[in-house]
């Protein structure tokens, strides 16, 4: 079953996501920084008639990665192809993807991590040189040919930068790693797509759906979309704060952005004290693999403080103790306040 706070995309996001997604730079809400450096390195590529450098953004999922490229292709003019690393499963397919691109197009890869080394080795030439380099036939026979490609800007996307080899992430001349998101930036999202769906939200009900979107514009939206199902059964013009403390205690969010899956996690250190606990006895313990503990658990309770890594394994922190209501020694107390 999905989660409601599930932070990877689910089938029902995907219309939903595009009608709701910001056209431009002054409509895209949050990412201060990145928005100011994109803009720049926008503004000097078209005046030099050039391609934009190549793109990587990294960071957990739902953040707007793919908002971001879309409005890189928007501003710089340009088309933009979207595909995933693990639909490109040999050398061909990059090939006919990359000489179907016109001058100047955008490609975005996403989960750029999962490409393959030999797809990879193509891409090299294709991101420095805009050139293929094909090899036909094997052995003594075989043959390299080079094929010119227009000149392109490739965006990549992934939730695990760790995993992306160093030669192709040092192809891309800008990286940037997307922050979780405030409750104030949270509330101006859901705000305006309220407007959108046309049930427009109260401020104090923008802000509680904020409050528990665990930083995530994806989580917000889809928060809201439920939320707003409570409000029209009502027969309500306007989401009120009171409706959206029902449909969100009745979706199991917490005011803390925890689920059940957060709770049964945090329990199990809760229930550990000070002793520090390993991934695979977590999993275990869960009933659920390590990677989706790592990828889709732990980044929110990571950043937020709730939960710390050490050499030995995860920890409640002291943040989540008081919280949640488990004893904190005087020592830790000292220690973290």
């Amino acid at each position: 079953m999905d989660r409601i706070v599930e932070i990877e995309k689910l089938k029902l996001d995907e219309a939903s996501e595009i009608s709701l997604r910001p056209a431009n730079f002054e409509d895209y809400i949050g990412q201060e920084k990145i928005k100011s450096n994109l803009n720049i390195a926008i503004t000097a590529a078209k005046k030099r008639a050039e391609c934009l450098d190549h793109v990587l953004f990294y960071g957990p999922p739902g953040l707007g990665k793919t908002t971001l490229a879309h409005i890189i292709a928007t501003q710089m003019g340009a088309n933009i192809k979207v595909t995933a690393a693990p639909m490109i499963e040999k050398s061909g397919d990059l090939a006919a993807i990359l000489t179907n691109l016109e001058e100047g197009d955008v490609l975005f890869i996403d989960e750029i991590h999962r490409l393959s080394p030999a797809i990879e080795e193509v891409l090299y030439s294709a991101m420095e040189d805009f050139r293929l380099d094909i090899i036909i036939g094997s052995g003594p026979a075989a043959q390299t040919i080079k094929i010119d490609i227009p000149h392109f800007t490739l965006i990549g996307a992934t939730t695990r930068a760790g995993m992306i080899s160093a030669p192709l992430r040092d192809r891309f001349g800008m990286q940037f790693r997307l922050q979780f998101y405030t409750t104030e930036e949270l509330a101006k999202i859901v705000k305006i797509a309220s407007i959108k769906l046309e049930k427009e939200c109260e401020k104090d009900a923008s802000l509680e759906i904020a409050r528990r979107s665990r930083g995530t514009p994806r989580i917000a939206l889809r928060l809201l979309k439920r939320i707003r199902d409570f409000a029209e059964v009502k027969d309500e013009k306007i989401i009120t704060k009171e409706r959206a403390n029902e449909g969100l205690d009745a979706l199991g969010v917490n005011e803390l952005g925890f689920d059940e899956m957060d709770l049964r996690y945090l329990a199990i250190l809760g229930e550990a004290g000070k002793r520090a606990m390993g991934l695979s006895t977590i999993a275990a313990a869960l009933s659920e693999d390590e990677g989706t503990i790592e990828d889709v658990i732990e980044p929110y309770l990571l950043a937020n403080g709730y939960i710390e890594k050490t050499a030995k394994g995860r920890i409640m922190s002291v943040r989540a103790k008081s919280a949640l209501g488990y004893e904190t020694s005087p020592n830790e107390r000292g220690l973290f306040d």
